[in-house]
């Protein structure tokens, strides 16, 4: 059963299928493992069952929203294992490790695409375009059922733009930038934010704040008579121009 809290934007999300899916033995963990994490609010996005050091299956997870901490980790790890147990889709003693799918993270679904449009990524085809099966450049958006990539590495007799069929491709993933970084750090704030929220220990958002620039706050009026501090000084110059690279909360200190 889906969470009952799930809006219906989450549960279109949760039911998105993936595009690049695993072979073999992962695909019969997939199996067992979706209709536990959809019912948790939770979606795959990959699972990789490796042979070093005995056998691990390590399976990437997320919010609809991509976010992912570690107490939903453990929540998962809890509910899956004996479901894991039960099935026993792997014919031999594994070690279960649930992650996030990390920063340079890999690119599974339609919606993967559209929301990391701008930054950096590796794709690797199973089908070649134009002769060719790895690519690199940015990511320009999503075309029908193909993604556009601006290359960085074309030859001269290359086109600068390709349109990659999304079906065909074997695996993508994003490169780590200095512009990933910042996104991820201000998606990881804003989720802090709304999980403290959901547990009661902030305030609820006012209404009239939804909607507006998370970087602003308000101030409480100086007290009459009290002479007000200056807020032009290099410190707050400072303060506020970090702000906007997202490496500090604006909300911290009020």
């Amino acid at each position: 059963m889906t969470d009952p809290t799930a809006t219906s934007v989450d549960v279109e999300l949760l039911s998105e299928p993936r595009l690049v899916v695993e072979p073999g033995v992962a695909a019969r963990v997939a199996a067992v493992a979706v209709p536990v994490l959809q019912g948790m609010g939770y979606r795959l996005v990959r699972i990789k069952v490796s042979g070093d050091a005995g056998c691990t299956v390590q399976i990437m997870a997320e919010r609809p929203d991509g976010s992912m901490q570690l107490d939903d980790c453990e929540a998962i790890s809890r509910a899956l294992s004996p479901v894991l147990d039960v099935a026993d889709p792997i014919e031999r003693a594994y070690r279960l490790e649930i992650s996030s799918p990390g920063i340079d993270r890999p690119l599974v679904r339609r919606s993967d695409f559209e929301r990391y449009s701008g930054h950096l990524v590796k794709i690797e085809m199973a089908v070649a375009h134009q002769g060719r099966k790895r690519f690199r450049g940015t990511l320009a958006g999503v075309e029908d059922n193909a993604v556009r990539v601006k290359r960085d590495d074309p030859r001269a007799d290359e086109d600068a733009e390709v349109l990659l069929v999304m079906e065909d491709i074997s695996d993508a993933r994003l490169v780590l930038t200095d512009e990933l970084i910042e996104e991820s750090m201000r998606r990881g704030k804003a989720a802090e934010r709304e999980l403290r929220r959901e547990l009661g220990l902030a305030p609820p958002q006012p209404a009239h704040a939804r909607n507006s620039d998370p970087a602003k706050s308000h101030k409480p009026k100086p007290k009459p008579g009290k002479k007000q501090a200056p807020t032009n000084t290099k410190q707050h110059r400072l303060a506020a121009a970090r702000a906007r690279r997202g490496e500090i909360d604006p909300s911290e200190g009020d």
